[in-house]
């Protein structure tokens, strides 16, 4: 639970109001942040989903603060690819012109 602690200071809350918000006692909190005892994967979920991000997250098997999030395989030719390269490295801004070209193509709009 390495970073349950640091999740929990950086939205403010003390062990007690988490335990609140996860329907846990408080000393639970304490033990987990402590490595005294581990939660079980219910727990752990909602620890994670609480906090937005990954269960790998909040024990530290990863350093990636975010929620994973599903991926679905694509086979891309040669030209999508570069495309989509191309598109990555605009501005978010010139991304909303992509997206209104793309858009008045679209037969659905």
């Amino acid at each position: 639970m390495k970073n349950l602690k640091l999740l929990r200071n950086q939205k403010g809350l003390s062990q007690q109001k988490l335990a609140d918000i996860l329907h846990i006692s408080q000393q639970s909190v304490y033990k987990y942040e402590n490595d005294i005892t581990s939660p079980d994967i219910d727990t752990l979920k909602k620890i994670a989903d609480y906090f937005e991000t990954s269960i790998d997250y909040v024990v530290g098997y990863t350093d990636l603060p975010h929620k994973i999030e599903p991926t679905v395989k694509l086979t891309l030719n040669q030209d999508e690819a570069r495309l989509i390269k191309k598109y990555q490295n605009l501005s978010p801004r010139r991304r909303s012109v992509i997206h209104s070209v793309i858009d008045s193509y679209d037969d659905k709009y």
